[in-house]
């Protein structure tokens, strides 16, 4: 696939009363309040990535566990107080979760440019986008208008976001119930094509599971004990640093770092169409552009409700 761009703009009927769509957000929510917002985005993000790749990732990944608690509002941000738990420490984020002095550096410069205007929810979905567009991966019109939660759930994050043992059964209910289907699921899963991963999340796979490359467990293990090193990290990808459709081919090689990402080729549901990704890469890349729209507009706050935070690891 390379660095070849796929553009994609669409509006997506929502599944869940909950999601919203057409007037709610829009490409050109920005165009008269903060012209120059995408450039100061792509700009900062083009300066963190080429610093550390990683980060690409790691944007990316932040922007899925904020839609996937509460919506796409901005909460995982949110810094822990005396008085607030936010959802930095939860289970899915504690020790993982990072990216976020990126974002604080693209909020002062949106701030400069454009004071007390754009949403940090806004800000994290565009950063997302442009990280997969610089490690050569698919672009997408991001729909924008979200504003900030006042608030955060530390549980919800616990319980909503998947975890690396999941089932593919339990996968399909989880993204199900965020109006996701499991089309969408494993297209978004091939976001894991860049990035890495903790031993502590993949150290039961390469020791107890039988659906794994006997080579490529051993190659696990040299870097993962089985006690110990729980912070040693892994590409999830053996081209981590380029976005394409190897992730996939990994999966029909039974080289899938994670439990939960073999889970989508073990003879399940999702099978052929991990097939179809691992040999197809444009596939994969429109496919993914379009569920990532699609995950961008679970429960947006918009209108009156919520806020723009000029800073955001707090509330106003």
């Amino acid at each position: 696939m390379g660095s070849t761009k796929f553009f994609v703009t669409l509006c997506v009927v929502p599944l869940l009363a909950s999601s919203f769509c057409s007037a709610q957000l829009s490409a050109t929510f920005y165009a008269s309040t903060c012209p120059n917002l995408q450039t100061i985005v792509r700009n900062a993000m083009t300066g963190a990535v080429n610093g550390q790749p990683r980060l690409a990732a790691s944007i990316l990944r932040l922007f899925f566990h904020d839609c996937f608690v509460n919506g796409c509002d901005g909460s995982i941000l949110l810094d822990d107080t005396a008085t607030f738990t936010g959802e930095k420490n939860a289970n899915p984020n504690r020790n993982s979760a990072r990216g976020f002095e990126v974002i604080d550096t693209i909020k002062t410069r949106v701030e400069a440019a454009c004071n007390a205007t754009v949403s940090c929810a806004d800000i994290l979905a565009l950063a997302a986008r442009d990280g997969v567009v610089l490690r050569g991966g698919p672009s997408w019109t991001v729909p924008l208008g979200r504003r900030d939660a006042r608030t955060a759930s530390q549980s919800a994050a616990n319980s909503q976001i998947p975890s690396p043992a999941s089932s593919l059964a339990t996968l399909i209910s989880m993204f199900s119930a965020k109006g996701l289907s499991a089309g969408d699921m494993t297209a978004l899963s091939g976001g894991h094509t860049i990035g890495f991963a903790r031993c502590t999340t993949f150290r039961n796979r390469i020791y107890n599971d039988t659906n794994i490359d006997a080579s490529f467990a051993t190659t696990r293990r040299a870097s993962c004990p089985a006690s110990g090193g729980d912070a040693t990290l892994a590409p999830l990808d053996g081209t981590q640093t380029r976005f394409d459709n190897n992730y996939y081919t990994n999966l029909v090689a039974r080289r899938g770092l994670l439990h939960s990402d073999q889970e989508l080729f073990n003879g399940g549901s999702q099978d052929a169409l991990v097939r179809t990704y691992s040999t197809n890469g444009a596939t994969f890349a429109r496919d993914f552009a379009a569920a990532m729209v699609k995950m961008g507009n679970i429960s947006p706050l918009t209108g009156r409700n919520g806020e723009i935070r000029r800073n955001c690891r707090v509330v106003n």
